[in-house]
């Protein structure tokens, strides 16, 4: 067993882990990067970019397919699964190099293994032929990240019933799949395996898909995915799961059955319900730390937990689970690790993305959040149907919502259904980070054709000053009462 002095450890190397091991060593720490899988974590090897290489390549084959529309015949669609995955696997491979080169270059040591702590300033790494101790001086970063949930009711064999990480293997393409959850994972992937020829139904427990989303932008990505021949069925939950030889049938009931069950058989069965994090070997007690009831671990706004020198970042510390979220915390841990009293992640805003196709992003408070905050909304929405660059896309759904405060007139959240969307919702980021108005948003000269523009076109429509849409009409006021001795 090796013994080993460093400045301090990383255990994780996903996004935010990846983040905070390179701000390390650019801040000039001598720091070790652990990970018991490949250097990116979830988010470059199963997630984020995996998922993303398979997305383009539906968006492609939906373009083959609409090409008629705008003058282009295309003979019939070929997919060719192996060549899809080569595709997905360089993209990934290319990002994973990325990140070991980043390494190099600052300084950081990647070590595989299994982590594990043996005292708040001390952790055993247990690789595939030894087993290293690493005594820290300054930190110990936990960015261990989250995993999918299993549900023992459906258990999960990889081939007819399914996680996301068996999913982006894409193994096979389904003529016909279940996907049990309407939530952003169960959405990407149902978009995935529909665009490869996958017969596809949504079935989500709740009354909405992607829960907590602006309804209005919910029930319109909604109606699109409907078009594109998802099957969606809302307020109703998988009962049993019952394997026939390379099939599963599905037994569901729920509000779309009419509260009787419903039996169907398909081919696969993704179940997308959620994820855990994941702390499993890390024996955290040894260290003096204890998870709550969901087994995440609380932080302060400079990321460190209840024990001094032992910081966590990223889906350890709870929702929302994104990696850019993990990304800028990891900075600001390595930066307070460092020595800076002043950094904190306390953003206004952090904005949420869901690559369907089109993709919807959001950023700040929905409508019904902003009621229930206690402000009085003050809407404007622009369709993209009233877009000149989408139409020249050929791609007129969606819409782009904004919430305000009446009183204000400060922007609250913003909301888009769109081609581009997450490039588009950094408007918003920004906006609310700088307490931008309506009005701010509505006097800014936007680039014409663009789909960036129907932002201004929504700002100026919350003051009834929309031109490319007919306004709303203001809801009838009350007049005013008459001055005093009027006659």
């Amino acid at each position: 067993m090796a013994e080993h002095q460093v400045d301090a450890i990383v255990i994780g190397a996903g996004p935010g882990g990846y983040h905070a091991a390179i701000r390390l060593g650019q801040l000039g720490k001598n720091v070790v990067c652990v990970d018991r899988d490949e250097v990116g974590g979830v988010c470059l090897n199963w997630g984020c970019i995996p998922t993303k290489a398979l997305l383009h390549v539906g968006e492609i084959a939906r373009h083959i397919a609409d090409a008629e529309a705008i003058g282009l015949r295309v003979k019939g669609l070929d997919v060719q699964r192996e060549g899809v995955a080569k595709f997905k696997s360089d993209v990934v491979s290319a990002n994973v190099g990325g990140v070991k080169t980043l390494f190099k270059a600052n300084n950081v040591t990647f070590v595989y293994g299994q982590a594990s702590f043996k005292g708040a300033k001390q952790v055993e790494v247990k690789g595939k032929t030894a087993t290293d101790v690493y005594t820290v001086k300054d930190a110990i970063v936990i960015a261990t990240g989250s995993a999918p949930i299993d549900v023992k009711a459906w258990p999960r064999d990889g081939e007819t019933i399914i996680n996301s990480d068996d999913a982006v293997q894409l193994k096979r393409i389904p003529k016909s799949l279940l996907v049990i959850g309407g939530g952003v994972i169960g959405l990407e992937f149902a978009t995935v395996y529909t665009r490869l020829g996958a017969k596809t139904l949504i079935i989500e427990a709740l009354p909405q898909i992607l829960t907590g989303t602006d309804l209005e932008i919910s029930k319109t990505l909604g109606r699109i995915l409907k078009k594109q021949g998802i099957e969606i069925l809302l307020d109703t939950k998988v009962g049993a799961l019952a394997k026939s030889g390379k099939t599963v049938k599905a037994t569901f009931n729920g509000a779309a059955t009419g509260n009787k069950d419903e039996t169907r058989e398909f081919d696969m069965v993704l179940v997308a319900v959620g994820r855990r994090p994941v702390t499993d070997g890390l024996q955290l007690e040894a260290a003096g730390l204890k998870s709550d009831e969901r087994g995440f671990l609380a932080v302060d706004a400079q990321m460190r937990t209840s024990v001094a020198g032992v910081y966590a970042i990223g889906d350890v510390t709870g929702a929302p689970l994104l990696a850019h979220r993990a990304m800028k915390q990891g900075v600001v841990a390595a930066e307070a690790i460092a020595g800076d009293k002043s950094i904190a992640f306390d953003p206004i805003a952090v904005p949420n993305c869901v690559y369907t196709d089109p993709e919807v992003a959001t950023v700040g408070l929905s409508e019904e959040e902003a009621k229930a905050a206690g402000y009085m909304p003050r809407i404007g929405k622009f369709p993209l149907a009233a877009s000149g660059r989408a139409r020249t896309m050929n791609e007129s759904d969606g819409l782009i919502k904004l919430v305000g405060d009446a009183k204000t007139d400060l922007l609250l959240g913003m909301h888009i259904v769109a081609p581009q969307a997450e490039s588009l919702i950094g408007e918003g980021v920004i906006a609310l980070e700088m307490g931008a108005t309506l009005e701010d948003i509505g006097l800014s000269i936007h680039p014409h054709p663009t789909l960036t523009e129907g932002i201004m076109d929504a700002a100026e429509a919350a003051h009834g000053k929309a031109i490319h849409i007919v306004n709303p009409k203001k809801p009838a006021q009350a007049p005013a009462p008459a001055a005093v001795g009027a006659k």
